[in-house]
């Protein structure tokens, strides 16, 4: 059996098509990224930054302590004064996601039992953020991302 010699114009191929494959999988993966990551906490991060540190107090002066926790195919929510008793938001407005995309992000639809807030959810194992937005009686916005994870073995 005779082989053919390995030319120029082959090697050229080889490193063409290797090269070729790197930069494909590369703008492969970019785009993905770029589809499923919002990126943005908020819309116009000037505007938001005028009014932070009064948004900042008057969140502080609530008082307001906030806890979650999913168990038995629900989500629990416990918000709580500075006398640690629950508290029932005027409004509730809340996402509860993925840190990493918005494919699998919902809304809960909590209920209040009179001691915390309460939602039925169905979530895979793995990190979870609940970025909330509560509205005091007096119409003070309470904003805090809480951080869950879910345990597949429970």
């Amino acid at each position: 059996m005779t082989s053919k010699p390995i030319t120029g114009r082959t090697v050229f191929i080889i490193t063409a098509s290797a090269f070729g494959v790197i930069i494909a999988v590369n703008v492969l993966m970019a785009s993905l990224a770029i589809g499923t990551f919002p990126g943005l906490e908020t819309k116009n991060s000037y505007v938001a930054s005028q009014k932070f540190d009064a948004d900042r107090a008057a969140q502080l002066a609530l008082g307001w302590r906030v806890s979650a926790e999913v168990a038995a195919g629900e989500l629990r929510l416990t918000i709580l004064d500075k006398n640690g008793q629950p508290v029932d938001p005027a409004t509730i407005d809340a996402t509860l996601g993925r840190a990493t995309h918005v494919a699998d992000d919902l809304t809960p639809a909590f209920t209040f039992d009179g001691q915390r807030h309460v939602a039925p959810v169905q979530l895979a194992a793995g990190n979870w953020n609940l970025r909330l937005i509560a509205t005091a009686d007096d119409g003070t916005a309470f904003r805090q991302r809480v951080v869950l994870y879910v345990d597949e073995t429970k």
